[in-house]
């Protein structure tokens, strides 16, 4: 089968179920940002998940990667995950003890001292989360892509179902005085943020259910040297994905202490942590490529042509990025209704945020040779310096420009690693990246998205046509600019059939 074609089945499997996943999920947004009239409300959710985005990497570091890494090379596949499943048992239960004990202290510090609850349901979250993390990841290298997207969409869909309880059935009857005795045992009108985490917790627990007979069937054998080699190689990715969640979420935390006083940091935080939401079909995008791109890369390390595949991978995942802002901002008209009224005055960053999480996809793309050769200090060192500059965007800048300046940080950040991963890659393992037409791509979609936005239509409808045009225009380019390529790949389709006749 074409290399290029597995992946996209792959990613198609992934994005598919990925796709009805985050419809499910996005659902939230319109929702929280419907109910929570009170900015502020929700940027405590986002403020909190930030932290969680922060621990989750400390919980797994980097065991998933290592566990393709040595599951791929080792002779006993079966040892590799056992290994990796008791580290992580292990650290993921001292952890939840640690939550237990410790939980009233940490909300204090953090300034969440009359929410103390809110920090024990997430860090029991956590703890249910990086225990289910290498499950999960064995499916991914089984290819076993319809179960981990059943999974996945039991999660979302358990969660979804007790958001809707708590925040939207329970005050109803509780407001018409209805089945007063469920309500007095489980509703408390005072908790309301509370409830998004307690809806997390019921889902959480409920997916690691899934995984039990596969934790029950493993050998639960342990390699202490094999263990030391992986955490060897698993430590600079700890860095690096540390590193890289400062990239993408540090600002909704250092929002709410660089803000000017008089500006209430909550307000904004929910407002910017709503509009990032609206860039979610390309971290859809990026979300589900990463899915099914790290094995994928792995398994054609051997093939001889493997280089001039991964070039052709960096191509077109540029070309449908590309697709992806445009599509998103030129049909901003629509997009804006995913969240509230009171939340639509930070539309303005999300073409900013858009390319910057392209840039992030093109980074996974021209990174990937650290892990293929086992360098994967270079990982951390590219997303520390990434990491350094989303830091002093946002320290810097806030003060001035507000959540804006954490818009651009994103970008900034992501484009100086990408631009560090590709110019070292190509003394440590060269690969034949078209730099040259990737940003004319980028840079081609960025013009017409800029003519639309300075044509002054009042009409919405006209004003779609237009951008429908200018889509169209980006399109008939893409074939012009692709056609020998296109021709080259049904050509070698054709071959392959021929030959398997």
């Amino acid at each position: 089968m074409n290399p290029l074609k597995q992946l996209a089945g792959q990613t198609a499997i992934y994005g598919l179920s990925s796709v009805f996943a985050r419809i499910l999920n996005f659902l939230l947004v319109p929702f929280y940002t419907r109910i929570f009239v009170d900015t502020a409300e929700y940027g405590i959710v986002n403020e909190l998940y930030a932290y969680v985005a922060f621990i989750i990497i400390i919980l797994t570091y980097g065991m998933e990667t290592a566990f393709f890494r040595f599951t791929s090379k080792h002779s006993d596949s079966q040892l590799v995950f056992s290994t990796s499943l008791i580290s992580l048992l292990i650290t993921s239960s001292i952890f939840a003890i640690t939550i237990l004990i410790f939980y009233p202290q940490i909300a204090s510090t953090i300034g969440y001292a009359e929410h103390q609850s809110f920090i024990l349901l997430l860090g029991l979250v956590l703890s249910l989360d990086a225990a289910a993390a290498l499950p999960f990841a064995r499916l991914r290298f089984r290819n076993q892509a319809l179960r981990f997207a059943l999974i996945k969409l039991f999660n979302i869909s358990v969660n979804i179902f007790f958001n809707l309880f708590f925040l939207l059935l329970l005050p109803w009857l509780y407001k018409n005085g209805k089945a007063s005795f469920v309500v007095d045992a489980l509703y408390n009108p005072e908790f309301r943020v509370g409830y998004v985490f307690a809806s997390n917790l019921l889902a959480s627990f409920f997916t690691l259910m899934f995984f039990l007979d596969d934790i029950r069937k493993s050998s639960f054998r342990y390699s202490f040297k094999l263990f030391r080699e992986m955490i060897f190689y698993s430590f600079p990715l700890l860095i690096a994905g540390l590193a890289g969640t400062v990239n993408e979420v540090i600002d909704r935390i250092m929002l709410r202490y660089r803000l000017p006083g008089e500006v209430n940091a909550l307000e904004e935080i929910g407002i910017y942590g709503a509009n990032i939401k609206i860039a979610v079909l390309m971290t859809l995008f990026i979300q589900m490529f990463r899915y099914a791109s790290e094995p994928f890369f792995f398994s054609q390390e051997k093939n001889k042509n493997n280089r001039e595949l991964y070039a052709r991978v960096l191509h077109y995942f540029t070309i449908f990025g590309v697709f992806v802002f445009l599509g998103i901002m030129l049909y901003i008209d629509i997009f804006k209704h995913i969240i509230g009224p009171e939340y639509r005055e930070g539309l303005k960053v999300v073409p900013i945020v858009l390319l910057g999480n392209l840039m992030l996809g093109i980074y996974f793309n021209v990174s990937i040779w650290y892990k293929l050769k086992e360098i994967t200090l270079f990982g951390a060192l590219f997303a520390t310096t990434g990491a350094l500059v989303t830091l002093g965007i946002n320290y810097f800048y806030i003060p001035v420009y507000g959540y804006i300046a954490s818009a651009w940080a994103h970008f900034f950040s992501y484009a100086v690693m990408v631009a560090l991963a590709y110019t070292t890659g190509r003394h440590y393992y060269p690969v034949p990246y078209n730099m040259k037409i990737i940003l004319f791509y980028i840079l081609t979609g960025v013009a017409l998205f800029l003519i639309s936005s300075s044509l002054e239509i009042e009409r919405t409808f006209y004003r779609l046509v237009i951008n429908t045009f200018i889509i169209l225009i980006f399109t008939g380019i893409v074939v012009v600019k692709e056609k020998v390529l296109l021709k080259e790949i049904f050509r070698s389709d054709k071959n392959t059939e021929d030959n398997g006749n």
